[in-house]
């Protein structure tokens, strides 16, 4: 008799799981649709197409483009989208949040000629790859300046200074204007400006030098977030993680250093943040004839794209400031977050799509990160 009740309380518990989690995938959902961008006329959408869940399909039919968006919750009604050769509906990129489907090679022949880029995150908020409108046709004198800049000390040096000069100077910007003032906030200004200070008159001799002041910096800047209050309903009927209920420390606890597997919401939508912002840089990159792979700070060894991230540096601030405009202003549920069996954080997917739908008024800053030139 007490296993049946026990399995009773397991089956209705599971069923007020999926009920509360049908409904905040109907919220995020909905919120997404409002915060559609309004465009003129003649030009094509400035947002990207969000697609997640299981169930996507691309595909290419009587030569339009057909999409089926994948299934997110039960109950949900399929959502597809046609878009013909050359009207102005037309994204200029398609971004695919997790999720599982199908994608024909008939489609990446269409996106091409219609100059789409295709975008692929994974759960953890990882770029999976980049299928740029361009493809990768370097341009010679661009990949040249690239080799030349990293293989003369003084002339990398100053690049790097310059990157991380700005990006110290955004942080300045995103704590005043985002981050509440406490004793952490006056150490995180008053390490800003003497970094700042030392990177003109005092300047690092070595990468290694640069990157331990920019590490001292960045290290202040997101103590001064910790203890920021994070806005929850319903928590009382479903209880979540203590450190949930405020920012805590950047830094996953399932590594030394970094971020890869975020057991913090907070963390797992940063995770998101920077890798939209890494597959903006990087189409421009590639489109502008960089070889992504070729950094002048960063390291790439493992063909990893050292070049795009040497151009986020400064941007990422500003890609911070939106996400902690989204945390303040929203009241979240539990059911938008997943604990994995393993501790790691996942979003709702709709909740994902919102997220990334905000970040996209920094796309003229990470455009303009092409500024620099030979």
């Amino acid at each position: 008799m007490t296993n049946l009740s026990s399995r009773a309380r397991k089956t209705t518990d599971t069923l007020l799981d999926d009920l509360q989690w049908r409904v905040r995938s109907e919220l995020w959902n909905c919120r997404a649709v409002k915060a559609a961008a309004v465009r003129a006329k003649r030009e094509r959408p400035r947002r990207p197409l969000l697609l997640s869940g299981h169930g996507l399909s691309l595909r290419v039919e009587g030569g339009s483009l057909l999409i089926w968006n994948g299934f997110t919750h039960y109950p949900q009604k399929q959502k597809t989208y046609r878009f013909f050769k050359g009207e102005l509906t037309i994204p200029d990129r398609i971004i695919i949040l997790d999720g599982s489907g199908s994608v024909s090679f008939d489609v990446l022949s269409w996106l091409a000629e219609q100059g789409v880029s295709l975008v692929r995150i994974d759960w953890r908020g990882e770029l999976v790859c980049v299928v740029s409108r361009s493809g990768y046709a370097a341009n010679p004198y661009r990949v040249q300046w690239q080799r030349e800049m990293r293989a003369d000390d003084n002339q990398r040096m100053e690049f790097s200074i310059s990157k991380i000069t700005q990006k110290i100077e955004n942080s300045i910007s995103t704590l005043e204007k985002a981050v509440r003032r406490n004793e952490a906030w006056n150490k995180a200004m008053e390490i800003a400006y003497s970094t700042l200070t030392q990177l003109d008159e005092m300047r690092p001799k070595t990468i290694s030098q640069l990157r331990a002041l920019e590490a001292s910096a960045a290290a202040a800047y997101f103590r001064a977030w910790k203890g920021m209050p994070i806005k929850w309903r319903g928590i009382s009927k479903r209880p979540i993680p203590e450190a949930w209920k405020e920012i805590r420390q950047r830094t996953s606890i399932f590594h030394l250093a970094g971020n890869r597997d975020a057991s913090h919401p907070v963390n797992a939508i940063l995770n998101y943040a920077y890798t939209v912002l890494q597959s903006e840089i990087q189409i421009n990159a590639v489109s502008e004839g960089f070889d992504p792979t070729i950094g002048i700070m960063h390291e790439g060894g493992d063909g990893s794209a050292a070049f795009v991230f040497d151009l986020m540096e400064p941007e990422r601030p500003a890609t911070d400031r939106k996400v902690l405009e989204f945390i303040k202003g929203h009241v979240f549920d539990p059911a938008d977050f997943v604990i994995r069996s393993d501790g790691v954080c996942r979003l709702n997917p709709e909740m994902t799509r919102c997220v990334v739908g905000s970040l996209f008024g920094i796309r003229n800053k990470a455009a303009a990160a092409f500024a620099m030139r030979r």
